[in-house]
């Protein structure tokens, strides 16, 4: 498969510089806030700095997987060691994985100069001849780039489009054909050597390369789309039709599918997906690259999509992979930088707004994200997706009323109110309502949710730890509580939810003995610590409860909790008349008195 096997090679230069990141990598979320990553430093930061700062720092950039830093403190240590062969390397690497390829070109000529070898540096000193239609040195360069399955493809696949480019199309198909290799080749062989006959003129014979890769992968979306395309010109438009909607009925509602079933069905005829040699070279490179991303292969990935955006700067699938691979390794404002870059005219737009909005949220930038979906939701008031995202970064920000009426407009865009989803939505609405003191609407969509999916557990314990938290319904809500933990034994809150409920009823012997095992399945959550506390003040264990608040204090826990655990670490629990509700409901349940 793709991801099995790398080239040493292409492992060694990459593992040298910002591809590599050794210990944990951490999201720039409100826990991680982004000013708290690697910055871009200033000329006056460069200027401050000895080699040794400079290469410190860029390491330090390298770990964070901040590469447009670790890019410019590497040129700066280059520029006072000049024939550091490591920092050339290094400086190398980085500006390629930034995406500065101009400059990635130069110092893969200085490299080029001492070592005629190196791969990585031959790869992209092609896909600059290629740009620059230097037809013969692309072909001379890519081809001394080979060394292993996957970057035999794509210098084949490169140097193809390069004999196109030079006029002989010929010689192109007929080097793709000669490749052999793995069994995911003939995907892009034909693929390619269509693209390149389809441009030659030759219609027919590029109708049986993109019929014979559609009937390898029909799930493939680009072997679908040109296929279709070609369909729409040399068939009639039903043909081209009912090739998108078999697609859409694996992978529903995706936007150039949904453009294609649009465009057919009103008789146009489709240009192909490329124009030029240099679209089909970054078509190969994005087509590699994205599926590396899908099959664990960031490294070779990034390296592959930012060349394909040198040669195609607004592929917007490239820009979506791209993005998506940033999002893989937790850095959402990178993401971020590459969403904001799809084109306006793509269909694609609407998903990386999206997608941009929910990197914001993680970047703690909330006000733009929703400011954002707002638009997109206005624009199309049945965007289910946009409308969705927006209640949940609401519901995450507990804007709780904002939210409640948000996922009403998400239930009122559905096209039946039997839709299979829509209990999700039921209980997020029932979450905001609960949360925003509307205890009535709240039950009702709860009960609402659980009608549609009868033993979701997450449901079950929401409606049930409320019931009980209430001192209401305590038989029913412990059962669905059960319920929930024998779905999800290993879930902490949901066992937490089972341990509250037995405090709540007073059996505080229970109540510890299920809250220690929550806080073992989640010893970092603050309202787990805080239950545990009081489950502990209860049974007589008054200097564990306080070491249990004091955890939870440090915890962070929510603003409007602090105050009251600081109360009990002073002053302890007050007698137990905070059950004396719900003990007296038991009663009444239990048919004990009135």
């Amino acid at each position: 498969m793709l991801s099995t096997r790398f080239n040493r090679w292409t492992i060694a230069a990459l593992s040298l510089a910002v591809l590599a990141a050794p210990g944990a990598l951490y999201a720039q979320t409100p826990d991680h806030p982004a000013d708290n990553a690697a910055q871009f430093p200033t000329k006056n930061d460069l200027k401050s700095l000895t080699t040794a700062g400079s290469y410190l720092a860029a390491r330090h950039a390298s770990v964070e997987r901040d590469a447009a830093s670790a890019a410019a403190f590497y040129r700066s240590a280059l520029r006072t060691d000049p024939k550091n062969n490591e920092l050339l390397d290094r400086a190398f690497i980085s500006s390629l994985a930034e995406g500065d390829i101009d400059e990635a070109v130069k110092l893969a000529d200085r490299i080029l100069a001492q070592d005629k070898s190196n791969r990585v540096a031959r790869l992209v000193v092609g896909v600059r001849d290629l740009k620059m239609k230097k037809y013969a040195a692309a072909q001379l360069n890519v081809n001394q780039s080979i060394r292993g399955p996957i970057t035999d493809l794509v210098a084949t696949l490169l140097s193809a489009w390069a004999s196109y480019g030079a006029g002989d199309g010929k010689v192109a198909v007929a080097n793709i054909d000669k490749l052999t290799g793995p069994e995911w080749y003939p995907l892009f062989k034909d693929l390619h050597a269509g693209m390149i006959l389809e441009l030659s003129g030759k219609e027919k014979d590029a109708g049986t390369r993109f019929e014979r890769a559609y009937k390898l992968d029909d799930s493939m979306l680009r072997i679908v789309d040109e296929y279709a395309r070609w369909s729409s010109r040399n068939k009639d438009a039903a043909a081209a039709t009912s090739l998108y909607e078999a697609f859409d009925k694996k992978l529903p509602r995706h936007p150039l599918v949904q453009e294609g079933i649009r465009e057919t069905k009103a008789g146009k005829k489709l240009p192909p997906l490329v124009d030029s040699a240099q679209a089909g070279a970054a078509e190969a490179l994005y087509g590699i690259g994205a599926t590396l991303t899908r099959r664990g292969g960031e490294d070779l990935a990034l390296v592959y999509l930012q060349l394909a955006l040198y040669l195609q700067p607004n592929h917007p699938l490239a820009l979506l992979s791209l993005a998506d691979l940033y999002e893989s390794v937790k850095k959402p404002q990178m993401a971020i930088k590459i969403y904001e870059r799809v084109p306006a005219s793509s269909p694609l737009k609407r998903n990386a707004q999206i997608q941009l909005a929910t990197d914001l949220d993680a970047a703690d930038r909330s006000d733009e994200a929703i400011k954002i979906l707002k638009e997109v939701a206005a624009e199309s008031p049945k965007d289910i997706e946009a409308i969705m995202a927006l209640g949940n970064i609401e519901r995450g920000r507990k804007k709780f009323a904002d939210c409640a009426g948000t996922y009403t407009q998400a239930l009122d865009a559905m096209p039946t109110a039997g839709d299979k989803n829509a209990w999700v939505t039921y209980y997020y609405r029932g979450i905001c309502e609960e949360r925003s003191k509307q205890w009535t609407k709240a039950e009702a969509d709860m009960r609402k949710a659980l009608e549609m999916q009868p033993e979701q557990p997450h449901v079950l314990n929401y409606l049930g730890y409320s019931w009980i938290d209430q001192g209401m319904n305590l038989d029913e809500g412990m059962k669905m509580i059960k319920r929930a933990v024998e779905q999800r034994p290993d879930d902490g809150y949901i066992v937490d939810s089972l341990g509250w409920a037995y405090y709540r009823i007073g059996n505080y012997d229970e109540a510890v003995k299920q809250l220690e095992r929550a806080i073992d399945l989640k010893p970092e959550d603050p309202t787990i610590n805080d239950h545990l506390g009081d489950a502990y003040w209860r049974v007589g264990r008054t200097l564990e409860a306080k070491f249990q608040w004091a955890h939870a204090r440090d915890l962070k826990p929510e603003a409007e909790e602090l105050p009251k655990i600081e109360a009990k670490i002073e002053n302890g629990l007050p007698e137990d008349a905070s059950n004396n509700a719900a003990a007296v409901e038991k009663k009444k349940e239990d048919g004990k008195g009135g």
